[in-house]
């Protein structure tokens, strides 16, 4: 089974993620920020990837740091439960709807880091979470993890909608992008024969 496991340690956060990508969306999640809390556990149960996350940061800052430093954690987790790639689907894209909200996730788990945000809020929070720290976990999310990510709202108006067709959307494009391709007999997906840099 593809699994890891990834501690990190800072003066600013203390994160702990365990992952197994052939799971079953099985969660376990708290990282002392309940609406993030809420957008991690539709990215594993839409992933079908299990996720168990604790994060105890400076909240009594903001939540910058416990948001990024957990993206970096995951990122850092599924690129180690990957591990050479060898079989996966690789590139993956989804449309996903929720009401008024339509997001378009497409990636390419390739080893070159890169992320395309064009998501707009029109407000500053949800609840009392600042949206402008969802770029800022999906690029250390992306960067760490080692994958091509690109996600655009099409239109939506209602801020939670939004954030959450961000996350269902990445969980449902991850899930394809990461399965076993069974046609390509362990290869690793490039003509290279070896993803990375």
């Amino acid at each position: 089974m593809r699994t890891a496991s990834v501690s990190r340690d800072t003066k600013e956060t203390r994160i702990s993620v365990e992952i197994n990508l052939d799971g079953t969306g099985a969660y376990d999640i708290a990282t002392g920020v309940g609406f993030f809390d809420h957008m991690l556990e539709q990215l594993a149960r839409h992933s079908l990837i299990d996720l168990k996350i604790r994060a105890d940061g400076d909240t009594h800052i903001d939540f910058h740091h416990t948001v990024e430093d957990t993206g970096i954690a995951l990122g850092q987790a599924i690129s180690k439960a990957l591990g050479d790639m060898a079989g996966i689907t690789r590139y993956a894209d989804t449309h996903l709807a929720m009401d008024e909200a339509l997001t378009r996730c497409a990636l390419d788990v390739s080893g070159r880091p890169f992320l395309v945000w064009d998501v707009a809020f029109d407000r500053d929070k949800v609840g009392d979470f600042d949206t402008e720290l969802f770029e800022e976990f999906f690029r250390a999310f992306a960067m760490n993890a080692g994958i091509t990510l690109h996600i655009a709202t099409l239109y939506g108006s209602n801020c939670h909608h939004i954030a959450e067709t961000c996350f269902k959307a990445v969980a449902r494009t991850l899930r394809k992008a990461v399965e076993i391709d069974p046609r390509q007999a362990n290869r690793v997906p490039t003509t290279k024969g070896q993803l990375g840099g």
